[in-house]
């Protein structure tokens, strides 16, 4: 029975594919087959309830992190953070560097809003057409672009999946940070180097967008719009709580609000719920979005997954499969199983969060130390997500960026860093 309902389960998961129906309604479906399957299994409405509950509650600190992302990343458009920082990174963009500066680009900026969606839909916009008008290569841009957009969805102290991933082993997201850094250097240096040999043969010198005069018709590109991203930061390099952090920086970005920007309270409840949008349509394209609604459908999409991770305990849905990857760890390396689990679950989940989840599930038996499985999860499932092609965790990226889908194969990062690290886990006397 578990075999046809995981099989339910995935065909349901491909119909929404072909149809183009929202993932969250696939998910929907799947707690419904999975509640029926607990049913079958003997359990009462009352104990399927407490399995859901149990299930949403691991959630619950990534749901208060959600809300507060949500304020933050608007208030940083609003009070000019995100504009100021773009401005000056995009002088950086010259035609003979474009595919290197525009990695290391989104790479700054998906660390400092840590989203992967976000990177993509304002520096990500900027290096993909300024890229391109210089005669940059779109699949190879694309895939620039997309390696730097998931550099910080992995390693950012305000990324959902490192968030979730601290949350399902129960380790520090700051412990998480320091080894992801200290694995993924080798990874980083080669992707820089496959990306500047291959972007040197470029050296036209087309045009610019002045993005200084176009941003600053809509905020006050001032020097003091950095301080609420420097707040975040030194408090994370203190080790201050994520929601701490956030909160303070959300302080310091009414502050610059009110003193810059000249924020009036009555626009206040409207920014933090519906998010910045920009008078001028052009600089829209760059800097509308953030606010707590923006935040909804990934919270929708969180809630629904953690309650399957419940049901999946409770009642050993899973076992089978997990029986299966043990055999398999003790021929290619715990971490060569959960690589394997993490494609599996991303081609059935076609997005981030559920993948992740569904192989902490199916690998936690494989690796028992809590901090080497959330490194194994950070380098499995939230760098393999992106990599599938009818997953929304690489094509919205790249469509918001205009990239073909073939650019998944030039995200050199996202291959490099489960590559490295299986290596290093294979002993030395295997390799040879």
């Amino acid at each position: 029975m578990e075999t046809i309902t995981l099989g339910l389960f995935s065909l349901i998961l491909v119909v929404c594919l072909l149809l183009k129906l929202p993932t969250l309604y696939a998910l929907f479906a799947g707690l419904i087959l999975f509640c029926g399957y607990a049913a079958k299994k003997g359990n009462s409405p009352k104990k399927i309830v407490s399995m859901l509950y149990t299930g949403v509650l691991t959630a619950k600190n990534i749901l208060i992190v959600f809300l507060l992302i949500g304020m933050m990343t608007a208030l940083w458009r609003a009070c000019g953070t995100i504009p100021y920082i773009i401005c000056h990174a995009a002088k950086l963009l010259r035609p003979e560097v474009i595919l290197l500066v525009s990695f290391l680009l989104n790479c700054g900026i998906s660390v400092l809003t840590g989203t992967s969606f976000g990177t993509a839909a304002t520096i990500g916009v900027i290096c993909m057409s300024m890229g391109v008008s210089a005669g940059a290569n779109p699949l190879l841009l694309g895939g620039a672009i997309l390696s730097g957009a998931f550099f910080g969805d992995r390693c950012s102290p305000f990324s959902t999946s490192a968030l979730l991933v601290s949350e399902l082993t129960k380790t520090s997201i700051f412990d998480n940070m320091k080894n992801m850094v200290r694995c993924a250097w080798l990874p980083f240096l080669l992707t820089c180097a496959l990306y500047g040999v291959l972007g040197f043969q470029l050296h036209s010198q087309s045009a610019q967008t002045d993005l200084t005069a176009l941003f600053g018709r809509e905020v006050a590109l001032h020097p003091a719009a950095l301080f609420p991203a420097i707040v975040i930061f030194a408090l994370a390099l203190m080790r201050v709580p994520v929601k701490y952090a956030m909160l303070a920086s959300i302080l310091a970005s009414l502050g610059v609000g009110f003193a810059i920007q000249h924020f009036s309270l009555a626009e206040l409840p409207g920014l933090l719920l519906t998010g910045y949008h920009a008078a001028d349509p052009q600089a829209a394209a760059f800097l509308d979005g953030g606010g707590i609604r923006s935040m909804v459908k990934v919270a929708a999409i969180v809630c629904i997954s953690s309650s399957y991770a419940g049901i999946f305990q409770s009642t050993g849905l899973l076992d089978g499969l997990k029986a299966g990857l043990l055999k398999l760890g003790k021929c290619i390396t715990p971490f060569g199983a959960i690589l394997l689990a993490s494609v599996g679950t991303s081609m059935i989940a076609c997005n981030q969060t559920l993948s992740i989840m569904l192989t902490d599930q199916l690998g936690s038996e494989l690796e028992p130390d809590a901090s080497r499985m959330a490194l194994d999860l950070e380098n499995s499932a939230v760098v393999v997500a992106p990599l599938i092609p009818w997953s929304i965790a690489g094509a919205v990226p790249l469509a918001t960026i205009g990239a073909p889908l073939t650019s998944i194969f030039a995200s050199f990062f996202l291959y490099l860093v489960p590559l490295c690290y299986l290596l290093a886990q294979i002993p030395a006397s295997r390799r040879l």
